[in-house]
């Protein structure tokens, strides 16, 4: 029991010594200052942890550190003294200790392999760097091996496998065939992770010998490439004339025809696996499965769902990619393959392990002789990552002692530490996934006081402004800063200054008697320093005549005054500005020492006239009117603006109140009728004039109510008929007492920007309503309906608080309270506030469809509990999209739809749907953070609706008795289509109707031949399509039988036919078909299909025969007709048309447009016009130059293009399985025409001039690194770069 509480003691006494323990020094950036004072070495930059080179090139390992004095460095080698004196192809670079290892010159890399540390050292501790680990990067060559063909039956699965050479590091793998070009992948071929290229089943068109696996090493920019894969596929029919070729007729044969299979998984094999990650990188998954119909891949994370905005699914979403794995990622991955026979699945258990991470780094310390202080080293990690100390590169067990040292796990504890206490401290974190190493020096300094700032600085202030007086300094221990004014003044104190930590001290008014000698004093147990700066304050700058309004005759001459008055040591410059512009470059303006005049004046030179005074530290200036008029015809009282007030005078200061008084200017011929006060903060806002109020135009005394801490001056403006007068010259300055704030911040709000804070702002207080100096906000918080205290804390005049670690979403009390130096504002009200959002967290359930007709669904939901939503409630979105149409049993691209039903609403209306077709939806609900998951789909079907008109109605062969009618049948079936119906009757002369005969026509039908008609007869037909549900839109047309053979007769009245319309989301173009007489002036009514409104109608233009409606509105039907101006009832049958639905609601993958997929289509054929004439290009001729030396020369590592297989000659590697060579063939110059080899894959690959792409195809133009040795040097294990291998295509 006594030892229980000797430990809680102990742990008690560490705590309480923690808490009193003195801050760190901060040293000034000042560069001399740093110059002079030592410090203990810091490591600044080195090589990476794990730091794979290139074989070829020369190492050089990177260290480089700061202190004063200067670091000396060395290294160990694999835990041991590495002297590069005794190694001649290794130097340290001078003043760093950056290593440079020469290979180019004979060194080997791989003698050089091991793990490098660097030391930098001066008399103060030494720093050590990570431990570098150097491998030289590896491509190994292909193993030999004799691959046999791979003859597979259609629809049966197949891998191919790779098996590349291990490199270092490891390469990337692409498939592609004898041309070099990429072979195609997709639900049914893919490459998996391992390389491997799978075929979930294989169809005939699979067969061919060139599947190739190239393997590419980035580091020694080479290419490997396996033996040519051959697969023959035998398909049914195929393997049935096998069969009975060899079988007598009597014999029974044939093979069993391609049959469908369940999925069955290819990769990862068995129903679990197990997958280990590191915390932050990237998690792929794969499943890969056999089946035919080719399987689909579905992924979902048992117990949970995967996390949003960073999964990926590639590969054909055979391969689940996760970004910046955390724990939390932890769990069981299911992948389901599922075809229309079965499905099935695999479970991967992924553990998120985590090599360490740091909480808090050390930092490195400034003491003073006798402080205190800590290191402070926290890290974590999966496992728990162990900490050790190391002082100056030694472990700290073994280090020399330190009695100011205490070691405390992940703390070090310094106490009255001494000069000889400096030294560079290691913190190692590490665990079985890695480890942290971080640096952090203890420097103990002993410095009396210095003062920065340089001596005798002058310091010039305007009167009533804030005058700073630096004091810069710096000492160890800390200085304490005194001020005194003069020579032999008394320490300065009192509300009157405010003395910064950085030395500075602040008058925030500064007043003439302020003048004088300033002296700062630092002072420490080490010694005592002083500075003497001058202040001089100086008159204001006063425009003391200012310009007046001006009203002048045309051709007159005009001047306007700007008298100054100013600091007699200040030399004061003035600017004349027009409507704040410069002065017209005229001699008509003469500028002179305090006026400017304008002679001969013009229309042009009315405006506004500004006086401008600047002086090195203030600026003022003044503004008057000209107005330019023509000369009156005779004399005329001139009513103008009035003059304005002069001696304005205060009487009666209080500390709330004060009043003014004054003596009215002219009136100028129309009676003052009020005067306007106004009022300047000299202290907070100088040279902004604000309005106070206004009395009447008899009154020339006001009592004006104040504000505390507000340096007032006040000014007068008259006000009459003509307008304002100018302002009259400022009253006196009044400064008022300070005061606690009258009020406090406005417009308190609370809400939060992150799911875990809340974000609290207001509106500030203006300078005047601080009522004194040191205006602050006090902010309290605390949880709505919970027993909780207020928590507060006061911020500086800013109008934003941030609080961090809130739950999600839950309401807060909040107040903001203004306080300055003298106290607290009154209690301020309480707001209520939110913290922030998060992503709703389940979808709504129970979605039901009800249908009421063909284009109209009604969808009913579950709400959501509203605890789940985690934020303030949007609202719901329903996604819908069209599966399929049930009448035409074609497939297009998804076009998803979102309609938003704001509020808790569990149902809505879905309009605008197809009829006969099959939908899916699902409902998910909204915050102001976002979407949260979808409920699962829903299917419904929409019934039978009407069909659209036939799509076309054509009548040829016309006879004496008879004639062919052709039609198209609907665009829009809207269900199953059961006849057609005509109906026709003859038009006389005098365009009357005969009886209307009706025919029915089967629904398979497209054209019919009318007979027993009369001759030179004109007919009008009408034809429309039937569903079960009812008749459609009817297409009409007419036609005359001919009164002889062989001719036809002209239509005997105008008409309009073919109305055809193209409609966009708010336009519609609109065409038709015009016969009869010349000039004819058409129009177009339109409306509203279904509507009993007016028919609009639009005129067009000319005689065309198209025209486009405008301003329509998306999503709705639209009936319309055309005629002509001039005949009566003349019009054409009408059509009707729906415009597109509006862009807002569409959310469309563009890569599933028909038009960007005939784009896509049409490069690509292109391309491949171009590489075939490239290629024909390229062989004509016969034998190149280069095959003739090659013959010549007999190269025994080269074979003859095979006529069988089309493999090239160059390749050997069926035989000996060699890498692509360089050197191998190319001309007696090294150097490959372009023109020669315009196919070959110098075009491709990833040299200076070219890179590769991940997916394995060529970019550009490859041109690795020269060699060092001849072609037919001695050959290493190391495959060389393919460079001129790839040149020798051609």
């Amino acid at each position: 029991m006594t030892k229980k509480k000797s430990i809680s003691a102990s742990k008690a006494s560490l705590v309480l010594f923690l808490c009193q323990m003195i801050s760190a020094l901060d040293v000034p950036l000042d560069s001399k200052l740093l110059e002079e004072l030592s410090q203990p070495p810091t490591i600044t930059q080195q090589s990476p942890k794990d730091y794979i080179v290139d074989p070829r090139e020369n190492i050089v390992i990177q260290c480089e550190a700061k202190g004063k004095p200067p670091p000396s460095f060395s290294w160990t080698r694999n835990g041991t003294h590495f002297d590069i004196d005794k190694d001649a192809q290794v130097t340290m670079k001078p003043n760093s200790g950056t290593l440079v290892i020469n290979i180019m010159n004979g060194g080997k890399a791989e003698a050089y392999e091991g793990v490098y540390q660097c030391t930098a050292r001066n008399e103060r501790g030494a720093a050590i760097s990570n431990n570098i680990v150097i491998r030289p990067s590896r491509s190994p060559l292909w193993t030999k091996e004799k691959l046999e063909p791979n003859q597979v039956r259609e629809g049966d699965s197949l891998v191919l496998h790779c098996r590349p050479p291990v490199g270092l590091p490891p390469p990337i793998i692409f498939w592609m065939d004898n041309a070099f070009q990429r072979l195609p992948q997709s639900e049914r071929v893919s490459q998996g992770l391992n390389g491997d290229l799978y075929f979930s089943n294989v169809q005939p068109e699979d067969t061919r010998e060139d599947y190739i696996c190239y393997a590419r090493f980035n580091h020694t920019q080479t290419i490997q490439q396996k033996q040519p894969i051959s697969v023959k596929v035998f398909s049914m029919d195929s393997l049935n004339d096998t069969i009975a070729a060899n079988l007598s007729d009597t014999d029974v044969y044939g093979a069993r025809p391609v049959t469908e299979r369940q999925p069955v998984l290819l990769t990862p094999t068995g129903s679990t696996s197990t997958k280990v990650e590191l915390r932050g990188n990237v998690l792929l998954l794969e499943c890969i499965a056999a089946g035919l119909p080719t399987p689909v891949i579905r992924w979902i994370k048992e117990g949970g769902e995967l996390p949003a905005n960073r999964t990926f699914f590639e590969n054909f979403k055979k391969t689940l990619k996760i970004i910046d794995v955390s724990e939390a990622d932890s769990g069981n991955y299911k992948c389901i393959a599922r075809n229309i026979l079965g499905s099935a699945h695999h479970v991967i258990s992924v553990t998120v392990k985590a090599a360490p991470y740091w909480i808090t780094a050390p930092r490195n310390l400034v003491l003073s002789p006798g402080e205190d202080g800590t290191l402070i080293c926290r890290a974590n990690g999966n496992p728990k990552p162990s900490i050790s100390w190391l002082a100056n590169g030694v472990p700290i067990a073994i280090a020399p002692e330190d009695p100011s040292r205490k070691v405390d796990g992940d703390t070090i504890i310094f106490s009255h530490v001494q000069e000889r206490s400096s030294a560079v401290y290691q913190c190692n974190a590490s665990n079985e996934y890695g480890y942290l190493l971080a640096n952090a020096f203890v420097n103990v300094l002993a410095e009396p006081p210095r003062i920065l700032t340089p001596a005798n600085k002058l310091y010039q202030v305007i009167a009533d402004s804030p005058a700073l007086l630096d004091c810069a300094y710096f000492g160890s221990p800390k200085p304490e800063i005194e001020w005194f004014k003069g020579v032999k003044g008394s320490i300065l104190h009192g509300s009157e200054y405010i003395f910064h930590d950085n030395g500075t001290l602040e008058i925030p008014v500064a007043q003439k008697d302020s003048t004088g000698a300033y002296t700062c004093v630092a002072r420490n147990k080490l010694g005592k320093i002083q500075n003497e700066v001058q202040l001089e304050i100086k008159d204001p700058t006063v425009i003391i005549k200012q310009p007046e309004y001006k009203v002048i005759q045309r051709y007159g001459q005009v001047s306007f005054e700007c008298i100054i008055k100013h600091d007699s040591t200040l030399l004061p410059t003035v600017i004349w500005l027009k409507d704040n512009d410069e002065l017209p470059d005229d001699e008509r303006f003469l500028v002179g020492k305090d006026n400017l005049t304008i002679m001969n004046v013009t229309d042009k030179d009315d405006g506004t006239y500004t006086c401008i005074v600047n002086t090195t530290l203030d600026s003022v200036s003044a503004s008057a009117v000209l107005t330019v008029v023509a000369a009156p015809p005779t004399p005329a009282i001139i009513y103008a603006r009035p003059n304005p007030p002069f001696d304005l005078e205060l009487t009666g200061q209080l500390e709330r109140s004060v009043e003014l008084s004054w003596i009215p200017g002219d009136e100028n011929n129309s009676p003052i009728t009020n005067f306007v006060i106004e009022y300047e903060d000299g202290l907070h806002e100088p040279g902004l004039w604000h309005y106070q109020t206004e009395v009447p135009g008899t009154q020339t005394t006001v009592q004006l109510k104040l504000s505390p801490y507000v340096n007032y001056s006040f000014r007068v403006i008259a006000v009459n008929e003509i307008g304002r007068s100018q302002p009259s010259e400022p009253s006196e300055q009044y400064l008022t007492k300070s005061a606690n704030p009258d009020e406090n911040p406005s417009n308190v709000q609370g809400i939060g920007s992150e799911p875990d804070n809340l974000v609290i702002t207001w509106e500030s207080l203006k300078g005047f309503q601080s009522n004194g100096p040191g205006l602050q906000y006090k902010v309290s918080w605390r949880q709505k309906d919970v027993d909780d205290e207020w928590t507060s804390v006061i911020v500086a005049n800013v109008s934003k608080y941030i609080v961090s670690g809130t739950p999600t979403f839950v309401p807060y009390e909040i107040k903001v309270q203004a306080l300055n130096d003298l106290g607290y504002a009154p209690e301020p009200s309480e707001v209520i506030g939110h913290s922030g959002e998060d992503l709703p967290m389940v979808a709504p359930g129970n979605v039901q469809v009800h249908v009421i007709n063909s284009t109209l669904a009604k969808v009913h939901w579950d709400p959501v509990p509203l605890k789940t939503v985690r934020g303030h409630l949007q609202g719901y979105k329903v996604y819908y999209w069209k599966v399929q149409s049930l009448s035409r049993r074609s497939r297009r691209h998804v076009e998803k739809k979102i309609l938003t039903f704001k509020g808790n609403k569990t149902f809505g209306m879905l309009p605008g749907l197809e009829p006969y077709s099959t939908y899916k939806l699902n409902v998910r609900v909204a915050n102001g953070k976002g979407e949260g998951p979808a409920s699962p789909d829903k299917v419904f079907r929409t019934p039978e609706g009407v069909p659209s008109s036939p799509s076309f109605l054509k009548i040829t062969n016309p006879t004496l008795d008879s004639l062919t009618l052709e039609w198209g049948s609907p665009t829009h079936p809207n269900g199953v289509l059961t006849s057609y119906i005509l109906k026709f009757q003859p038009i006389n002369n005098t365009h009357e109707l005969g009886p209307l005969v009706e025919i029915r026509i089967p629904a398979n039908e497209s054209s019919l031949i009318l007979k027993n008609l009369n001759y030179s007869t004109r007919y009008k037909f009408y034809f429309n399509a039937q569903t079960s549900v009812g008749s459609g839109n009817q297409i009409t047309e007419e036609a005359v039988t001919i009164m002889d053979e062989g001719k036809m007769v002209q239509p005997l009245y105008p008409r309009i036919r073919n109305v055809t319309t193209a409609a966009a989301e708010t336009y519609a173009n609109i065409s038709w078909e015009y016969e009869g007489p010349d000039h004819a002036n058409f129009y177009v009514e339109y409306g509203v299909a279904g509507s009993k409104e007016d028919w609009k109608k639009e005129i067009v233009n000319g005689s065309r025969s198209f025209f486009v409606l405008k301003g329509l509105t998306p999503g709705t039907a639209y009936k319309v007709r055309v005629g002509a101006e001039g005949l009566s009832g003349f019009r054409s049958s009408e059509d009707v048309f729906e415009t597109g639905p509006a862009m807002a609601s569409r959310q469309v993958d563009i890569a599933t447009q028909g038009w960007f997929i005939g784009l896509m289509c049409a490069v690509a054929l292109l391309i491949l016009i171009l590489l075939i004439v490239c290629f024909i290009r390229r062989n004509k001729g016969g034998k190149y130059p280069v095959k003739e030396k090659e013959d010549a020369h007999a190269d025994p590592e080269i074979q003859p293009m095979k006529e069988d297989d089309g493999t090239f000659g160059e390749y050997s590697d069926a035989e000996d399985h060699k890498p692509l060579k360089k050197g191998s063939r190319t001309p007696s110059d090294r150097t490959v025409k372009k023109e020669d080899s315009d196919d070959s894959l110098v075009d491709y690959g990833e040299g200076v001039n070219g890179q590769f792409n991940e997916d394995g195809s060529f970019i550009g133009q490859y041109s690795g690194k020269k060699e060092k040795e001849p072609a037919e040097g001695n050959e290493s294990s190391e495959a060389p770069s393919p460079v001129n291998a790839m040149n020798s295509f051609v």
